[in-house]
């Protein structure tokens, strides 16, 4: 029997140690540090996760077979390369190869080099020029930050005015930071998310989901970590799924390996329909949030084995729910921007479908909101329609006198 540590305590987090819990071959679930939902299923550890050194003396001392790691902050602190040096078995790419998300013009020079389909784009680190170059060029215009700014540091300006802001915002207030921003054509289409598990050239495809990264209906509001997500979705056919991966997820594994970067871990592409094609709009280096609260659910293969014989580079066929899941993020007011903290959450109970725990801390015997995506709440149906149904009727039983969510999620698809 297998002990696995889960790095991370978000909605993704409790995912994973979810799809973990229904593994026969594992025996126990830590998870560093984890959250009050997770707590059911998994002993949380209060480690941070950059916390390099503790969580990898912890894995040592409680003999880890497995580590899973969850959020992009540990894979740029290099959680990956210090693991693999220990001895120790450790899902996720290194910090190198971790430059795919950490570093926007890391993965758009990448994409040029070996011609994978994405939109044009220029780099720039002074504001003067960056805004100049905006003004000569067409509107909208999408600006990146480009480093990590945990899912908010993408602005698709709309006018001029809302470029300069996000320009602004970036390069001279370094709202994230000092860095450079990376300015992209603005490409028109539905958008989808596909995860694959790597290791080297070798994919194993996960199923997929499209994300609702607007706060609020009609996608209107401020870009968030992601509002709601669904799977399967019905636009993408099985020949645009086969042709991402065969002109997309495949030819970048296949570029990491070329230039001395293989990839292991979750490649996750966050792609456009443009004009039919499946263009580029980011990678990440791991799963998914939300999506992967809605992907896992349908896996009905060991979850544990799949992660398992991907470190390994062994061979393993996916077998996948024909059910819809979909999942609707319960947010604190004001998120993406100020929010406060400590609300007591009611309802949980009585709800009959998962519900995944994103920011939430148990103090007295009491759920509190402690982030700003606080629970994701998920519908299960034989297709989307059922499966919205279902989930807005389990949000409905959450009572919190500081939360808000989407009424829209999946309603164009369904």
């Amino acid at each position: 029997m297998k002990k696995v540590l889960v790095i991370g305590g978000g909605g993704r987090c409790h995912a994973i140690a979810d799809a973990l819990a229904r593994s026969p071959k594992v025996d126990k679930i830590y998870c560093a540090p984890g959250n009050a939902g997770i707590e059911a299923q998994a002993e949380c550890v209060p480690l941070p996760v950059s916390d390099v050194e503790g969580l990898k003396e912890f894995a040592l001392a409680n003999g880890i077979d497995l580590t899973v790691v969850g959020p992009e902050a540990s894979l740029a602190v290099g959680i990956v390369d210090e693991f693999r040096k220990a001895g120790l078995k450790i899902f996720g790419p290194t910090k190198s190869a971790a430059r795919i998300e950490s570093s926007k013009e890391f993965a758009k020079d990448l994409m040029a080099r070996h011609d994978v389909p994405t939109a044009a784009y220029k780099t720039f680190d002074n504001f003067d020029e960056a805004l100049a170059y905006v003004k000569a060029g067409p509107i909208p215009v999408v600006i990146k930050y480009d480093g990590l700014a945990a899912g908010k540091g993408v602005v698709v300006a709309l006018t001029l005015r809302e470029a300069e802001d996000a320009l602004r915002d970036m390069l001279l207030d370094e709202a994230f930071g000092k860095g450079r921003v990376v300015i992209e054509e603005f490409l028109d289409g539905p958008e989808f998310s596909f995860m694959c598990i790597v290791n080297g050239s070798k994919l194993y495809p996960l199923d997929i989901a499209r994300d609702h990264k607007r706060a609020y209906d009609k996608d209107a509001g401020p870009n968030t970590g992601g509002m709601g997500a669904y799977s399967p979705v019905p636009f993408v056919t099985p020949e645009i799924r086969e042709t991402a991966l065969r002109t997309v997820l495949q030819p970048v594994a296949d570029a990491m390996v070329e230039e001395g970067n293989p990839f292991t871990g979750v490649l996750y592409g966050g792609l456009i329909l443009h004009k039919g094609t499946p263009k580029v709009i980011e990678f990440n280096a791991r799963f998914g949030d939300p999506e992967t609260e809605v992907v896992l659910p349908r896996l009905k293969s060991d979850f544990y084995e799949l992660i398992d014989a991907a470190v390994d580079g062994r061979d393993f066929e996916t077998e996948w729910s024909d059910s819809s899941v979909l999942g609707v993020v319960m947010a604190s007011k004001g998120y993406p921007g100020k929010y406060e903290k400590g609300f007591t959450i009611k309802g949980l109970d009585k709800i009959d479908g998962k519900v995944y725990h994103m920011g939430t801390a148990m103090r007295d015997g009491k759920v509190l909101t402690v982030g700003g995506r606080v629970l994701m709440v998920l519908g299960e149906g034989k297709n989307l329609a059922e499966a919205r149904k279902n989930a807005y009727a389990e949000v409905n039983k959450v009572e919190c006198d500081n939360l808000f969510n989407r009424s829209d999620i999946g309603a164009k698809e369904a």
